[in-house]
């Protein structure tokens, strides 16, 4: 299917472009070793990234899917852990939006044209692929939800003013006794404990939350009691999505750096990329980034639609996160030893893509998704 951007998808995506080649990547190698940036971060939310999905009613762009997914395609190509950033924002702000309360939704959403992150808290130390065994609880005393336990790997964790936070509200009832909170930064009982180490994405902050007796009142639940863990995996179903223009932008940016020293470096006196050897592992990127580019817009499309897509976003975030894996390795390959130094970036690359074969969904675990459903018809 051929995909005609709009004039208002255009004029994004050369906003973000152009933002992106200035601002964002120039500090992307220094961010992999000194870790979150506050003074990009202030540039990247006076210039309006944090809104571009948001409903024009709440401040935002008013972009869809496919607006999203261009948008994060572009930062990616200058730093992934700026788009990673974005993409679990977004995921939660999408949250509020589609399951929150008129109330709800006039409280949180303009905070985020104000300059506020948000995060979405599932993960759990115990609870990794398997979503539905978190442990963390929450009880209604008759007046308040008391919220306890512990969250693992949560991206944004620390610098979010606003948590999606999935705890259990009836142990009995398994994923059905799952439900959604929103937890505001500076509720009392709530903290950020360990900040991970991480192989790549380092530019990004994740961190372990901790909840001591939270005191919240009973408008904090978002959604209906027990639709918690149907909020998650529908919310994640579009979260893949980004993930893979995550995983198609840092390709491209690989390629790019792969293509232009295999036209400048010689060996043997001529330029490697007359190297069959050289030109296969080429090709292989353009025909991974080409799959990636039209499976992505697909799905995004789908998910404009109002379609059923939770196979389609877990076969395209399969395919593009080993994509952008082997991507990156051959761009190294090409580059040879140069590849294997961070002063070429590619070897940045290839630590920041592993994360897409893991988070939102391993691809073991995706598979057997794509399996299931395919089966079971």
């Amino acid at each position: 299917m051929l995909f005609e951007l709009t004039d208002e998808q255009r004029m994004i995506r050369k906003m973000v472009r152009e933002f992106t080649e200035n601002e964002i990547k120039p500090l992307d190698m220094e961010m992999d070793r000194n870790g979150f940036n506050d003074a990009l971060w202030k540039k990247i939310k006076e210039n309006g990234l944090l809104e571009i999905p948001l409903p024009e009613q709440y401040g935002g762009a008013g972009g869809n899917a496919i607006t999203g997914a261009i948008a994060l395609r572009e930062i990616s190509r200058g730093s992934a852990s700026v788009a990673i950033t974005l993409d679990a924002h977004w995921l939660a702000t999408d949250i509020v939006y589609h399951h929150g309360t008129e109330v709800q939704k006039a409280k949180y959403l303009p905070m985020v044209s104000e300059g506020s992150i948000f995060a979405f808290a599932l993960t759990e130390p115990s609870a990794g692929s398997d979503a539905a065994g978190i442990q963390s609880t929450a009880e209604f005393d008759g007046s308040y939800w008391i919220l306890n336990g512990t969250k693992a790997w949560i991206t944004n964790g620390g610098i979010s003013d606003l948590y999606i936070i999935l705890a259990k509200t009836d142990e009995k009832k398994g994923a059905r006794g799952i439900s959604a909170f929103l937890v505001e930064s500076d509720t009392p009982g709530f903290s950020v404990g360990k900040k991970e180490d991480k192989m790549g994405l380092r530019g990004s902050v994740t961190s372990e939350l901790i909840m001591n007796n939270i005191r919240l009142p009973k408008e904090s639940l978002l959604g209906r009691e027990g639709d918690g863990f149907k909020i998650a995996m529908m919310a994640l179903d579009g979260a893949r999505i980004s993930i893979s223009a995550i995983a198609l932008g840092l390709s491209e940016a690989a390629r790019e750096i792969a293509v232009d020293y295999a036209t400048q470096r010689t060996a043997f006196g001529r330029p490697i990329s007359q190297f069959q050897s050289v030109q296969n592992m080429i090709a292989n990127m353009d025909i991974g980034i080409r799959n990636t580019e039209l499976m992505m817009f697909d799905t995004a499309n789908m998910k404009d639609l109002g379609m059923r897509h939770t196979k389609e976003s877990a076969m395209l975030k399969i395919y593009s996160s080993e994509m952008a894996m082997q991507t990156c390795k051959d761009a190294i390959q090409v580059l040879g030893g140069n590849g294997y130094s961070r002063d070429y970036h590619v070897e940045r690359y290839l630590r920041d893509a592993k994360i897409f074969e893991i988070g939102e969904g391993t691809s073991e675990i995706l598979r057997m998704l794509v399996g299931s459903m395919s089966l079971n018809k």
